[in-house]
């Protein structure tokens, strides 16, 4: 498969790098994709300004921060105005336990992805959604295990 537009191969081989580990030094990235230090740096500074790097992040351990139980629940609304999207959308947001938010097709409207402590948090949240628009179903999942979990997007040179 070839790079998406805009990107070549070293671009993809840089982004491929730095999603397996932000906090690579320039130098070694540089040295990984045969490029100068300079020459490496200005990629990353327009993969950056471009848009493909959104951000660097560091990965947290839920477990050791006490918010070990992953929790999927579906959402059908009550109605489907924009109104009512904004209302819902804004209360979710100010959420912190709430990870993922999706609009779906299918016969759910929404999918949310929750971190929290455990059952009793998961109903403090449960409560906050139900208080903040009319909904005519919540369901909820709760992962027993976690098989594979990543946040590597698949890139061309990676598949």
């Amino acid at each position: 498969m070839t790079p998406p537009p805009g990107l070549d191969r070293q671009d993809v081989r840089i982004l491929a790098l730095l999603q397996e580990d932000a906090s690579r030094a320039v130098a070694e990235v540089a040295e990984a994709v045969n490029l100068s230090q300079n020459a490496c740096w200005r990629r990353i500074k327009r993969l950056e300004e471009e848009g493909f790097i959104r951000g660097r992040v560091a990965l947290l351990d839920p477990g050791k921060l006490g918010v070990g139980v992953t929790v999927f629940v579906t959402l059908r609304a009550a109605e489907h105005s924009e109104a009512w999207l904004e209302t819902f959308a804004a209360a979710v947001a100010r959420i912190p336990e709430v990870m993922e938010f999706h609009r779906m097709s299918g016969d759910v409207d929404y999918l949310l992805k929750l971190r929290v402590a455990d059952i009793a948090d998961y109903d403090a949240v449960y409560k906050r959604l139900i208080r903040a628009a009319r909904l005519t179903d919540v369901s909820s999942m709760f992962v027993m295990e976690t098989l594979k979990s990543t946040t590597a997007i698949p890139l061309p040179e990676a598949r």
